[in-house]
């Protein structure tokens, strides 16, 4: 079999997986990992959990799909109501039942391994949503994407997997970035902590 053999190969291999929905979520997950300010990261990351929600449902990724939908909502609340030094007090109890609703899902869409990673990607992810500060938040993040980059390498997500790479290359850039930064208190005493919602 020459190269050539093979791209029609691959292209017919990787054509059912491609479409609209799983490549508005890879642009949005890449631009997530970059935003400059958390409330920016966390409605990014619902728009793209919504349409990666739609993705894994054309895929038959079921507990995919239901991770999706809790982290949009998730991700709403965090942008709205967690800032940097305070939380609105119903929250913690929401993300409590939110995630006690994802355990549920994630046993009712049982498959295995790829259901397995999406539930712990979304326990990171609940997590990371509940930081007050960017920096912590992307640290968190870290570890959901990872896990989501294995359950996308097992249902054969082509835009999931990449997009699981790009954001983990932009979360690790921003958290460079982020830590090189020294704050000078006494150009602007008065300026908002970075990350402020």
């Amino acid at each position: 079999m020459s190269p050539a053999d093979l791209a029609p190969l691959a292209w017919n291999a990787a054509r059912e997986h491609l479409d609209l929905f799983g490549g508005l979520g890879l642009c949005l997950g890449f631009a997530g990992g970059m935003m400059p300010r958390r409330s920016l990261i966390l409605f990014t990351s619902a728009a793209c959990s919504a349409c990666f929600a739609l993705h894994f449902l054309q895929l038959g990724a079921q507990t995919g799909t239901a991770m999706c939908l809790v982290s949009v909502m998730q991700s709403v609340v965090a942008a709205r109501w967690i800032g940097p030094e305070s939380r609105a007090a119903w929250v913690a109890p929401l993300f409590l039942a939110s995630s006690l609703v994802a355990l549920g899902l994630t046993l009712a869409t049982w498959n295995g391994w790829p259901s397995a990673c999406a539930g712990l990607g979304s326990l990171s992810a609940t997590t990371a949503r509940l930081q007050g500060n960017s920096q912590a938040m992307r640290r968190f993040f870290l570890g959901a994407s990872s896990c989501w980059a294995i359950h996308n390498m097992l249902v054969g997500s082509v835009f999931g997997l990449t997009c699981d790479l790009l954001t983990l290359t932009a979360l690790v850039i921003a958290l460079v970035r982020g830590g090189a930064e020294k704050p000078t208190p006494a150009a602007n005493p008065v300026a908002p902590l970075q990350g402020a919602a």
